[in-house]
């Protein structure tokens, strides 16, 4: 075996090759009203870490539980690590980058979990693949299906954006719209696969969805001249992105390739901000989150606890933006860097800008920032409405174009 299970709770280890969800015994005690305990943690076998530490270079499938046979199959990055000038300007971070997940083949960051818990399906002989998603990570379990010839049963709520549902229908997968929130869509997907079998996907509660995001870290290492950056600002709903990331550091540092952690920065809206409570009160209640930004729209965070928990251990810290900051920045995007970015991806450049001054104070101008671009403006662009207009056709004539001011 390349790994074994520890609780992240009560740091019990579980030596098998068999599925496993959640520990049995800290999952006991979750009743909705708080943050779920009993999730796991993924630990990479020495002789792995070794292996890795070895290379010239390393890539994600050197730290992969289930690494792949088949990388063309479905193209896993590298994804661009962009230099933005002008808002390094705007910003007076001279160090500032942003990884641009949005261009990931189901246009987001969810491909990387998605591919992942497909590796495991395959390496376990299942072929059905059951989740809840409030678009992306459905989008991206149902590309990844198509690729590889997997059943997709996707529980959404009935509120999704439409483009990233249509994703999902036309890449072939078993759509099922639910008359609630993602909370209810989870819970659904639980209960089928309990009662149809296959394997769950859901985030966190499968801890290859957090393997899988891992990806992200080895990527930037490599990309950033084998070194990490000093803070990643990453937008936060359920917490496993977060996770995900820190969890790629951690392994780097265990194999020995990085001596310290990035700072890791939650980033949430004010009106879905359940982890940074958690972070800065140690209140880990359910909340009733409404933002726009519905990727990140969460009430009990599935992995609420472990992202917290990772925050801390970098030394980092949570920033909360209203959902108007979000949209603005949606804007300064696109308009200064180029970047087509749904509210989500954009929560964490309008984290940053609002950050800027603390972060300075406490890791000076110059120092390495990545901020993640989670997913593509593509997939939501209702949200555009009413803050852009398609200009009113002019007549096909000469005299029209003297009235242009541009």
């Amino acid at each position: 075996m390349r790994f074994h299970y520890r609780c992240s709770d009560c740091g019990k280890e579980f030596h098998t090759e068999d599925l496993m969800y959640q520990c049995p015994e800290c999952s006991r005690e979750n009743d909705g009203s708080h943050f779920p305990k009993g999730n796991l943690i993924v630990e990479l076998e020495e002789d792995v870490l070794k292996a890795a530490a070895a290379k010239e270079h390393v890539t994600p499938d050197d730290f992969y539980p289930y690494p792949s046979d088949d990388k063309d199959a479905y193209p896993i990055g590298i994804t661009p690590l962009m230099k933005p000038r002008r808002i390094q300007e705007k910003l007076g971070l001279p160090n500032l980058s942003f990884k641009l997940d949005s261009q990931l083949i189901s246009g987001s960051f969810k491909d990387r979990a998605s591919y992942e818990v497909a590796l495991q399906a395959k390496a376990l002989g299942e072929k059905k693949i059951v989740l809840a998603s409030t678009g992306n990570a459905g989008a991206a379990a149902s590309a990844v299906g198509a690729a590889m010839g997997l059943d997709i049963i996707l529980f959404v709520p009935a509120t999704a954006p439409i483009n990233k549902l249509m994703q999902s229908v036309l890449y072939g997968a078993h759509v099922v719209p639910v008359k609630g929130s993602y909370d209810d869509a989870f819970a659904l997907s639980i209960e089928y696969t309990k009662m149809h079998g296959g394997i769950n996907r859901n985030t966190a509660y499968n801890p290859m969805t957090i393997e899988g995001k891992k990806s992200i870290s080895i990527e930037l290492f490599e990309q950033m001249g084998r070194k990490a950056p000093d803070a990643v600002y990453v937008p936060v709903g359920d917490g496993c992105i977060i996770a995900g990331v820190a969890k790629g550091f951690m392994d780097l540092m265990k194999a020995g390739l990085i001596d310290k952690l990035p700072r890791l920065i939650a980033c949430q809206s004010t009106a879905s901000d359940a982890i940074s409570r958690a972070i800065n009160n140690d209140d880990y209640r359910a909340i009733a989150a409404t933002t726009r930004a519905d990727s990140i729209s969460v009430d009990l965070p599935a992995n609420g606890r472990m992202a917290a928990d990772y925050v801390k251990a970098s030394e980092g810290w949570a920033v909360t933006v209203t959902d108007q900051e979000i949209l603005d920045s949606q804007l300064v995007l696109t308009r200064l860097g180029g970047i087509l970015a749904e509210p989500a991806a954009a929560c964490a450049y309008a984290s940053i800008e609002k950050d800027k001054d603390h972060l300075v104070s406490v890791l000076g101008k110059d120092a390495e920032i990545v901020v993640l671009i989670t997913g593509s403006g593509f997939k939501d662009m209702k949200a555009f409405d009413g803050r852009a207009e398609i200009p009113e056709a002019i007549e096909n004539s000469a005299e029209e174009l003297k009235k242009l001011k541009f």
